[in-house]
């Protein structure tokens, strides 16, 4: 992956610093200090930015998990499991499962559709969380490690983050024959600014991550624009 210009990754970093920071604390920060690493030498500035900005996503991911099953506990029962912090650790613990059966081999975008779709009878925050996560995996290339060969793809990350947009619609807007949203995050009169800031953040950070890949390969991101009500999931 093509090294950036020192300058512009240190003003592009400090934002992200300050984007990840602000806030509601996620837990198990990521912005913590860590050692120097052997390996690190075979890495750039944009392989290294790249890992902290999927380690605050995923950690953002995580904590909107386990938001969504506190406002929706119905899914969690559907699962057979009484433990919010059980049901997240299955998706993002060391022991995570390879699969799940009732996301019907389903996957990223396709998992996230599944959490929309009114003749779906399984965990609709475990559809939709597991395929935001797969969908954030593959915009990476499934990797979670980055060394000088490698390259992301900015089109890639920026419609990661037109695709939250499009989530976060439908949250408030997609509803079954008899008129319920199919999962709750905004009270019925009151907006929930913590769901609010969290999509904030999941968004800003694949758009800063797509700016900054941008610059340093000096590849142009096509922007898109699609009317809310009849947009669809884009692919990646």
């Amino acid at each position: 992956m093509a090294v950036c210009n020192p300058k512009r990754y240190g003003v592009a970093l400090l934002v992200l610093l300050m984007l990840g920071c602000n806030g509601s604390r996620v837990k198990d920060s990521v912005f913590e200090p860590r050692p120097f690493q052997l390996k690190d030498l075979a890495k750039s500035d944009v392989d290294l930015v790249a890992e902290t900005h999927l380690k605050q996503t995923l950690a953002l991911l995580e904590t909107l998990m386990e938001k969504l099953y506190r406002r929706n506990p119905q899914e969690l029962r559907k699962r057979g499991i009484a433990d919010v912090e059980r049901a997240v650790k299955q998706v993002f613990g060391p022991g995570r499962q390879p699969g799940f059966p009732e996301l019907r081999g389903q996957r990223a975008i396709d998992s996230m559709r599944l959490a929309f779709r009114e003749s779906y009878g399984g965990d609709r925050v475990l559809a939709l969380v597991e395929g935001l996560r797969g969908m954030v995996l593959d915009s990476y290339n499934g990797q979670q490690e980055f060394y000088l060969p490698d390259e992301l793809d900015p089109q890639k990350i920026y419609n990661v983050a037109r695709n939250i947009e499009i989530a976060v619609w439908k949250l408030s807007n997609d509803r079954d024959a008899e008129g319920r949203l199919y999962l709750l995050t905004n009270d019925l009169t009151v907006p929930n600014l913590s769901f609010e800031r969290l999509f904030g953040k999941l968004i800003a950070l694949q758009d800063g991550m797509a700016v900054v890949v941008s610059d340093a390969t000096n590849r142009r991101i096509k922007n898109v624009i699609q009317s809310a009500a009849s947009a669809v999931f884009m692919g990646i």
